[in-house]
């Protein structure tokens, strides 16, 4: 099956999110599956045009956003062979950012990527060797690739899959400029891409993809509910037949302790010694009191509300007095980052405060940290739970999203079973919050327990292989789909 895999970030090219890791791994997987994949997104300007091959041009006619990019190819760095192809125009793509630069997205981010979405489709159709069975598209900067093949000319047209990452984010932008995306008006009505009086590229996408996933079973039940649903709960649960759940993977290549680049000491679930060696490089580096039996709580996250920062910032004093030391690496909303440098001034030897993205401390966090803190308010998957299960550190997760499909709150009955690891709270509030904590730091302090825990995280196994399957199914799925409603128009 030849698939098209369509994403605005990928490792190692350009990233800001999780989407990067998905969009790095996943087709390494498919390609290891069997699939014959091509990965596709712009070449930004902090992507290197020095050992890249150019393939050809295309040009995107449409007013407004016409112009010509260059088609750039290269390959995923690792696994499975997999040609990445990047679409080159300065004018909206050579820029500092991906989507915007000092906390502002780009004005023009419409027009970006819809000349993307009509740049690669032009590309793809002056292939003569290589045709998509399916296109698999990712959020809504992609999620024009299905409006555009549904509206536009049927014939050969391959399916779509639209992947939703975070339903948070889609792509929003005023009425005025429909025109420059070069779509009859009739889309743009409350069926299509309408949205409260606005331009919803993700809906579009939701409206007309054959298939739709997101990134857990329980994010794709939760988004159905107007608690979740950001206003399109409606959509979700009319396409819910066309709507599944799956759970991203890890790609343990890059996340695992016993071959990590980055941290101090290498160990595995047999010998835990190289992990005890990684705290304590942990505490020094960051200026902590150095105590092996000192638990530490670690974050790596984007400091926004949806991570549950402000009941951090609520029960973080009170968890100092238990006797923890709490390490955050981070970046987001300017609130939050004076909120935590002020309490890295307060307790010098209890919070490491890193304010700024560094994926090697992300990684001695996962090695160096005994406990994982992740009280999202919502969590499509997460990834950092499940690095952390590797890595013997312990997840304290709210039950929402991907969080609750992979993380097993420890009772009493889980410990018996030989299943639990991690600690799960429900409410987003403080409280909750806080008990989790506590229940964790004194777990931490009954080595049996904790030991228990650990290995049965570190013996979990996560990665793409699972989720690829899956994928291939939806895939055939979608051709299915495709395939009946080609044969009821001619009928």
């Amino acid at each position: 099956m030849k698939v098209l895999f369509c994403t605005s970030e990928a490792v190692p090219f350009a990233k800001t999110g999780g989407l990067a890791d998905i969009s790095g791994a996943l087709p390494a997987a498919l390609a290891g599956s069997g699939c014959d994949v091509r990965v596709a997104l712009p070449r930004y300007g902090s992507i290197a045009l020095d050992g890249l091959a150019s393939r050809g041009t295309v040009t995107v006619p449409v007013a407004g956003m016409d112009g010509t990019a260059t088609i750039y190819e290269t390959q995923l760095p690792e696994g499975a062979p997999v040609p990445v192809w990047l679409v080159d125009a300065p004018r909206w793509f050579d820029r500092p950012g991906l989507y915007g630069e000092g906390g502002r997205d780009y004005p023009d981010n419409l027009e970006r990527f819809a000349f993307f979405c009509r740049a690669l489709l032009a590309w793809v159709g002056q292939q003569v060797n290589w045709h998509p069975d399916v296109i698999h598209c990712h959020d809504w900067q992609t999620a024009l690739i299905p409006v555009l093949l549904r509206t536009g000319p049927a014939a050969g047209a391959p399916p779509t899959v639209l992947t939703i990452h975070n339903l948070a984010y889609q792509g929003l932008f005023d009425a005025e400029r429909w025109d420059t995306l070069g779509l009859p008006r009739a889309l743009f009505t409350v069926e299509g891409l309408e949205f409260w009086g606005k331009i919803n590229l993700l809906k579009g996408g939701l409206v007309f993809a054959d298939v739709l996933t997101t990134v857990s079973e329980t994010y794709a039940r939760e988004i159905q509910t107007e608690a979740f649903g950001a206003g399109l709960e409606g959509v979700l649960r009319t396409r819910r037949d066309d709507l599944v759940g799956i759970l991203n993977g890890v790609d343990y290549r890059v996340w695992d302790p016993s071959n990590d680049r980055f941290i101090a000491a290498a160990y595995t679930d047999e010998d835990l010694t190289g992990k005890r060696v990684c705290k304590e490089h942990l505490q020094r580096a960051l200026g902590l009191a150095v105590d092996p039996d000192v638990p530490v709580i670690g974050m790596v996250t984007r400091l926004v509300d949806q991570k549950g920062l402000d009941l951090v910032a609520q029960v973080i004093v009170e968890v100092f007095g238990l006797g923890a030391q709490f390490v955050l690496l981070g970046t987001g909303d300017p609130r939050y980052h004076q909120l935590f440098a002020e309490l890295a001034q307060r307790f010098p030897r209890q919070a490491g405060i890193t304010l700024g993205f560094d994926d090697a401390l992300a990684h001695r966090i996962e090695a160096g940290a005994d406990i994982f803190l992740m009280p999202s308010r919502y969590e499509p998957s997460g990834l950092n739970q499940l690095y952390s299960l590797r890595y013997g550190t312990v997840p304290i997760v709210r039950r929402t999203g991907g969080l609750a499909d992979s993380i097993v709150d420890l009772t009493p009955e889980t410990l018996d079973r030989g299943t639990a690891n991690g600690f799960v709270f429900d409410e987003p509030m403080p409280t909750a919050l806080f008990w989790a904590i506590r229940r964790s730091l004194a777990a931490f302090r009954d080595t049996k327990v904790w030991r228990g825990l650990q290995l049965v995280g570190m013996r979990a196994d996560f990665s793409w292989g699972a989720s690829a399957a899956k994928y291939r199914q939806l895939y055939d799925r979608a051709a299915a789909r495709r395939s009946a409603r080609a044969a009821s128009v001619r009928g």
